[in-house]
């Protein structure tokens, strides 16, 4: 099958999104389908406002279709709701081609936090965008409960991954510092939270692993803590696998796959029990879900690290990209014979 992403989070972004939207991508390609990733990269693009490493694309309607004209996809998918998303929702209306799109972040709270806009206001751009897909897929039970109770009516669920072959347990000496070490990894942004980890009287020390508009000042604000910046591949696994316990804050993640990375490198986590922590998360056994974050991070000490290795174990990123493409084929019912020779992925810069 010809299948179209379409995405407006993409690298050199890290982040969660680029890396499920990038692996699926390149686990299709292994399944034999041919896949077209429109991403930012090829477009004129602006910083997003207060998220600058964030790029949006200017006035792309007219790239979209020539790229989607050009691919010709039997499958769509509309990854994300910015102006790539927007014009491609737009491309696919005009046509009367159907699609699927997913809900990767809680975008109300995320704008909340940024600036004053109402959730309601929001949560109706989110029904209008979504409201025309074949299917909204999404990560979590508990966040397809949310978006039902805000008038969402076509989800269907999309299952994340991780890779264990390279996010394993490792060297506990990789990091020299007073234990117990606790550790954050991702973006480090206003929506995180990451000012309620640092803020925790907890004896060792706390790592920051990752970057963003908010280190500058966490930096000053929290000069005992250490900051390394983005650690990618088997560094970040390095990282992971020699601390003690991975500290997640975050209360609007739809799922927090680096949860996942973590436990498969033997990092039990302590996180609030919210949306994303209490769908990866199994409670005293994985992890501690608990208001109090200090209590939660104290008791997932004493959790057993092969524990979480073996939760992460029954995780594949083949299996997710499977329930991926069977939703994807919700869009294109009347095709029976999805089998066909293998083709690489492409992206929308390759195709000029």
């Amino acid at each position: 099958m010809r299948i179209a992403i379409v995405t407006d989070a993409w690298r050199p972004q890290v982040n969660g999104v680029v890396t499920t939207l990038s692996t699926t991508a390149e686990t299709l390609e292994q399944m034999g389908h041919a896949v077209l990733v429109v991403n930012p990269g090829e477009f004129h693009t602006f910083p997003c406002p207060t998220y600058p490493e964030i790029r949006l694309s200017w006035r792309p309607g007219k790239r979209v279709a020539e790229l989607l004209d050009g691919f010709q996809p039997e499958l769509i998918h509309i990854a994300t709701e910015g102006p790539l998303g927007l014009a491609a929702r737009g491309y696919c209306r005009r046509r009367k081609l159907r699609f699927t799109t997913s809900y990767h972040t809680q975008f109300p709270q995320y704008v909340r936090a940024r600036a004053p806009v109402p959730l309601a206001v929001s949560y109706a751009f989110l029904r209008w965008f979504h409201g025309a897909a074949e299917r909204v897929m999404v990560a979590t039970q508990h966040q397809q409960r949310d978006l039902e109770e805000h008038g969402f009516r076509n989800i269907a669920r999309w299952t994340r991954g991780v890779n264990t072959e390279l996010f394993k347990p490792g060297r506990r000496d990789f990091l020299d510092a007073p234990r117990p070490i606790w550790m954050y990894a991702g973006r480090v942004a206003v929506e995180k939270s990451i000012d309620e980890f640092l803020a925790l009287d907890l004896p060792g020390t706390k790592f920051v692993v990752g970057d963003g508009p908010d280190r500058e000042a966490l930096e000053a604000e929290y000069p005992a803590a250490r900051f390394t910046g983005y650690k990618f591949g088997e560094e970040l696994a390095a990282h992971l696998g020699a601390a003690d316990v991975f500290v997640f804050p975050s209360r609007t993640d739809t799922f927090g796959l680096v949860m996942l990375e973590g436990m498969a490198c033997g990092l039990p986590v302590a996180a609030f029990p919210v949306t994303g922590p209490i769908d990866v998360v199994t409670h005293g056994v994985t992890g501690i879900l608990d208001e109090d974050l200090a209590q939660a991070a104290m008791q997932a000490l004493e959790l057993s690290r092969d524990d979480c290795r073996n939760e992460a174990l029954r995780r594949s990123w083949p299996r997710a990209t499977e329930q991926f493409f069977n939703n994807l084929a919700i869009a294109d019912p009347d095709k029976t014979d999805r089998t066909e020779p293998k083709h690489r992925s492409v992206h929308a810069s390759e195709t000029t």
